[in-house]
């Protein structure tokens, strides 16, 4: 008995400014086109299951879960993945702010908080410390205890309304 094997679809994909013209099965997901195919592996895919936050990139600007997005589905929308916000000599405000106040230490769901927050930060420049924690309840980490999190965010905050922080 021979199973067939449905044909690759052909995209066009706008992924941090860039387009990339792929073959892929149809259903395989966005944070492997990522990962694999682009070579994009800051995207990190942890659960699975979207819980975890690990895999959050922003489409058209806003957070979504790439582990549970059909590459397919993203033909026409803007992808914006933790490669790039920032560079290794001039970090975002929020990165900066995150490796100050030792808000990070695997690193495995950093990428995922820092674009959670760098949209979040946009739409909401004063946030208070509780929205900061209902926010962040999106991305689990196993490392810290979340306080230096939060305590980044808010610096990060205060630092993009022109306050010193």
């Amino acid at each position: 008995m021979n199973a067939h094997k449905p044909e690759p679809l052909t995209l066009s994909l706008s992924v941090n400014g860039q387009t990339y013209d792929l073959q892929v099965p149809a259903r395989k997901l966005l944070s492997d086109v990522l990962r694999e195919d682009l070579g994009l592996t800051g995207t990190h895919v942890g659960c699975e299951h979207g819980v975890c936050g690990a895999c959050t990139v922003l489409i058209d600007g806003r957070p979504a879960r790439a582990c549970l997005t059909f590459a397919a589905q993203m033909e026409g929308h803007d992808i914006t993945t933790i490669e790039a916000v920032g560079r290794p000599d001039a970090l975002s405000v929020l990165q900066q702010a995150l490796h100050e106040e030792h808000g990070l230490q695997c690193g495995f769901c950093t990428p995922g908080i820092v674009m959670t927050f760098e949209h979040y930060l946009r739409e909401n420049p004063a946030p208070t410390a509780d929205e900061v924690r209902d926010v962040l309840s999106g991305n689990l980490c196993r490392c810290t205890g979340y306080q230096n999190i939060v305590a980044a965010v808010l610096k990060a905050a205060a630092r993009m309304r022109g306050e010193a922080a």
